[in-house]
């Protein structure tokens, strides 16, 4: 065989080479362990859920799934720590409002990353209504009777959240403004000193994620006075919407993934197969239900890209419109 023909031969080799890597590089992906940076402390919702997702997908990558929480700045510390890691498929960050929808870049002044530019979304895994707890010291027995309360008392009434712009926060905003109401704002750092103030009474309600909520279903000095998802909840029997009430009104959390942005195509495709295979999963569903999660439907990362576009669309208005800004 001539040369001209060996180095066609060669040639035409490493060009098929080259046409097979992104098959070869999705089938050996991933070979190490993965971070997922949680932008949340332990015990909260997005820990809770964050975890159930984690679990199933380490089954089916073949490689752990290392929980890392990032708490701090309503999720701006574990956005910053997403976009200065490799983007190689091998960190990943669950994409919360705050981070992934532009909440954030509205409410703080100095925000380093761009919520449109750096982030490569993977996909949605649920969804999660909230709660409105209330300490048994306020004399209403349902929500309308609150609502009343809350008007005849104007700026007595106190409700936590995680802080100035969390979406329980923008829920109770927009509650206030929909159905007239003054109502005194106490934001806090860490969610475990939140409920202890709200169990002993030195706060009168919180509006909470229901996974978060589960775990003071029992409390004898808390009572649930509604959810703001569209329908009732069959794991809160009785529990009424606050859309009976206020009509059209709901508010809800969604959690995915995200990696870097320019992270390769093939693990992104990777990472996505093995989230929407774990929502096909019976006991995975059964997981976030029984937290009270909404599990997703299996989704491509441009739905989880439409999904995250329309939650800016619904909350950069109110933040706007009431001036919000965070410390």
């Amino acid at each position: 065989m001539s040369r001209i023909a060996i180095r066609r031969r060669l040639a035409l080799s490493g060009a098929a080479a080259l046409l097979a890597a992104p098959r070869l590089a999705r089938a050996s992906f991933p070979d190490r362990p993965i971070r997922l940076i949680i932008p949340f402390g332990g015990g909260g919702q997005t820990d809770i859920v964050s975890r159930l997702v984690a679990d199933a997908m380490q089954q089916r990558l073949g490689q752990t799934v290392l929980a890392d929480n990032r708490p701090g700045g309503a999720g701006n510390t574990a956005a910053e720590a997403l976009v200065r890691s490799p983007a190689d498929g091998y960190t990943v960050m669950v994409a919360t409002m705050g981070t992934n929808s532009g909440v954030n870049a509205l409410l703080y002044r100095a925000v380093s990353y761009d919520w449109e530019r750096d982030f490569s979304p993977i996909g949605h895994f649920c969804s999660t209504s909230n709660i409105l707890l209330v300490h048994n010291s306020i004399p209403a027995a349902d929500f309308p009777a609150l609502l009343a309360w809350i008007r005849a008392n104007p700026g007595r009434f106190t409700y936590a959240s995680a802080g100035v712009g969390a979406i329980t926060h923008l829920i109770m905003e927009d509650l206030g403004e929909r159905a007239g109401l003054q109502m005194t704002h106490v934001p806090y750092r860490q969610s475990t000193q939140a409920m202890t103030d709200l169990l002993a009474g030195r706060i009168h309600a919180r509006c909470l994620g229901l996974p978060e909520a589960e775990t003071v279903r029992n409390a004898t000095t808390l009572r649930p006075i509604a959810v703001t998802s569209a329908n009732r909840r069959d794991n809160w029997p009785g529990v009424a919407t606050m859309g009976e009430t206020v009509p059209g009104f709901t508010g809800s959390s969604y959690f995915g993934l995200t990696a870097p942005a320019r992270t390769p195509p093939d693990a992104i495709a990777r990472l996505a197969d093995a989230l929407n295979d774990s929502l096909r999963d019976e006991r995975v569903i059964a997981g976030f239900q029984r937290v009270g999660a909404d599990p997703a439907p299996p989704n491509t990362p441009e739905q989880f890209r439409q999904l995250i576009l329309a939650a800016n669309r619904q909350w950069a208005p109110l933040i706007r419109r009431l001036n919000l800004v965070a410390e």
